[in-house]
């Protein structure tokens, strides 16, 4: 598999690639965000590791670009972030990532989080089955298994699991949540509310947060 690293600073480049190389993943490389959305459209990688703030062309602007680009419609998309930037992870997902990773971060954490991200969307697409820590939904069979233990969920509140299933923590507004799960019906955001309560009655509170004012996301 392939991995573009796109990040101004070269020894943030020297570092994830050192560590993606040492995995067997091929890697290719760029410094500025001009650069790195030509090799994108080059050699098609599988994913892309994007840094927010960089000359030229930011990390967000790169992303619509390459959201745009059919040939590159199944690259996926990681932001890479400082804590300390003024970074939205919602102008970032709704921008086209897939996933973001805060630096600095550890190589075996690294590893672990792009080994996942292509884990976890490669097995959707096959099987549109996403298995994320205890829980594992298979839309095609809707099923939902976790902790070893098969629940059930009402169709509404299985497609919504699903749905904040497909990109772990990217904040779902209300109004996407609405026009896909519910599409044409007349409901409420106490409609979205209810089923949001249902469906934390099964798996707990810990992985579904609200986010006051704008929606919700499934945290890892």
């Amino acid at each position: 598999m392939t991995i573009l690293i796109v990040d101004d600073e070269e020894d943030i480049l020297e570092f994830l690639s050192y560590s993606l190389k040492k995995e067997g993943y091929k890697v290719l490389t760029s410094n500025n965000g001009s650069s790195g959305l030509k090799l994108a459209k080059k050699h098609l990688p599988d994913l892309i590791i994007l840094d927010v703030m960089m000359p030229e062309m930011d990390g967000i602007t790169v992303c619509k670009e390459i959201r745009k680009d059919q040939e590159l419609d199944k690259s996926l998309i990681t932001f890479l972030t400082a804590r300390s930037e003024e970074y939205s992870e919602l102008a970032g997902f709704n921008a086209g990532a897939d996933d973001y990773i805060f630096k600095p971060i550890k190589p075996q954490l690294l590893v672990s989080r792009v080994n996942a991200i292509l884990k976890r969307n490669r097995t959707q697409r096959l099987s549109n089955e996403i298995i994320i820590g205890n829980i594992s939904i298979n839309k095609d069979q809707h099923k939902l298994v976790f902790n070893n233990t098969e629940l059930h969920l009402a169709r509404k509140e299985f497609n919504l699991l699903y749905y904040l299933m497909t990109v772990p923590g990217k904040v779902f507004t209300r109004e996407e949540i609405i026009t896909t799960i519910w599409k044409d019906a007349v409901v409420g955001d106490r409609t979205i509310d209810v089923h949001i309560r249902k469906i934390r009655g099964k798996i707990g509170n810990n992985h579904i947060k609200t986010i006051k004012g704008i929606g919700y996301k499934f945290d890892l």
